[in-house]
């Protein structure tokens, strides 16, 4: 745990501590944060207090009278609920303070905002303020050190080849009247990856035709497809080195089955291609004067290109995710629809642009990169940039 920089931050947001609390792993952010250990039993809650000044303070129950020893600061115990209750409201002492917490807002950050509203409303009780601790905790899980940007930048080589594997497979299989659906395709990725030593959370997105209109579609041996000529095709994937601390890759191309696409498929492509080089260009625009950028203002600025062209309402997802050691990290999110991330984006952290156009019945287009803003306020993408629709020779 890195105590002296937690109370730097705290004082250059005007806060006067943080309270860190967990119950059952249900916060692995404070968790991670505190550098405990994520398998252990923990069946009762503990809270650890870190004041802007001064020293931490511990408070455990009798029953699991360890479980933050190996925290800096002092330590208390309780029993009953009632002495928990008195020695919180102790530890956290008088006037007033603002005291961060993993809470959001009217639960505008979900992913931030998971200590319960009981536990909120008694920290108030004892005429404290509550307030989000969603930029203290970008700060420590989502800012991404040397090591794990070079480990970002690696599986990103390995799985922009397995890419290009993938959509050769396709090709061949077509081309030679190979019997080949969308199931087996992502089986091949997914074993790609294995021969790569890359993990993964979860199996690749590969669909045709309708099925990505669906931006979550994920094939099984039930509802795969056949691929044919012809077909419009989308392939997702995302995957990260199999070593402590690394960070993930997430992108996603599209392609035709054929040399001749269907004209109304390039020009949503396109769409996509344009909105997502928009929102790059934005954050490059902030960094370049100087000037903040939040990730519902990238949101509005990729947005607008689709909006304009009158696909607004078929972009139905945020356009962009944190990346960090899981693929849907803690840090700000390119969202100004599913929710409005007013979180900075900060040298240091890793994030997805990812616009699309989904046609329910009819077709489904994303192209995903990933960005990632160097310590120098430099904005980079790492690995090529989907500029047309792939094409393929299949006779």
């Amino acid at each position: 745990m890195e105590l002296e920089r937690i109370q730097q931050e705290l004082h250059a947001g005007g806060l006067d501590g943080w309270l860190l609390y967990d119950l059952h792993h249900r916060d692995l952010m404070a968790v991670r944060i505190l550098g405990l250990d994520e398998s252990r039993h923990a069946s009762r809650r503990w809270f650890y207090w870190i004041p802007a000044e001064g020293e931490p303070v511990k408070l455990a129950h009798r029953v699991e009278p360890t479980q933050l020893d190996r925290l800096p600061g002092s330590k208390r115990m309780y029993l009953a609920w009632k002495e928990l209750h008195a020695e919180l409201a102790e530890i956290l002492g008088a006037p007033e303070k603002r005291i961060a917490m993993q809470y959001s807002p009217c639960g505008a950050i979900p992913t931030i905002s998971v200590v319960d509203g009981g536990t909120i409303d008694l920290v108030r009780s004892f005429g404290h303020q509550v307030v989000s601790s969603a930029d203290l905790v970008q700060s420590f899980e989502a800012v991404i050190d040397e090591r794990g940007y070079r480990s970002h930048l690696e599986a990103g080589r390995r799985v922009q080849a397995i890419k290009d594997q993938a959509f050769a497979e396709v090709e061949s299989a077509v081309r030679g009247r190979r019997r080949v659906t969308e199931y087996e395709i992502q089986q091949f990725i997914v074993e790609r990856f294995r021969e790569a030593e890359l993990e993964h959370d979860g199996d690749p997105i590969v669909a045709v035709n309708d099925h990505p209109a669906n931006p979550h579609f994920f094939p099984n041996p039930d509802n795969a497809r056949v691929i044919e000529k012809g077909d419009t095709l989308l392939i997702d994937l995302w995957a990260k080195l199999r070593e402590p601390g690394a960070i993930y890759y997430d992108i996603t191309w599209c392609a035709y089955v054929g040399q001749d696409p269907p004209e109304r498929y390039v020009q949503l492509f396109n769409l996509v291609r344009d909105a997502r080089n928009r929102a790059v260009e934005f954050i490059r625009e902030r960094f370049r004067e100087k000037l903040p950028c939040h990730g519902y203002e990238v949101d509005d600025a990729c947005r607008k290109v689709i909006e304009q062209a009158g696909y607004g309402p078929a972009f139905i997802h945020r356009t962009g995710h944190s990346i960090g050691q899981t693929c849907h990290g803690n840090g700000v999110n390119i969202d100004n629809l599913e929710t409005r991330d007013e979180r900075l984006l900060v040298p240091g952290i890793c994030f997805s642009i990812e616009p699309g156009i989904y046609l329910e019945g009819e077709l489904g287009v994303r192209s995903e990169i990933d960005v990632f803003i160097t310590p120098g306020g430099e904005v980079v993408v790492a690995g090529a940039e989907q500029d047309r629709l792939i094409t393929m020779d299949v006779g």
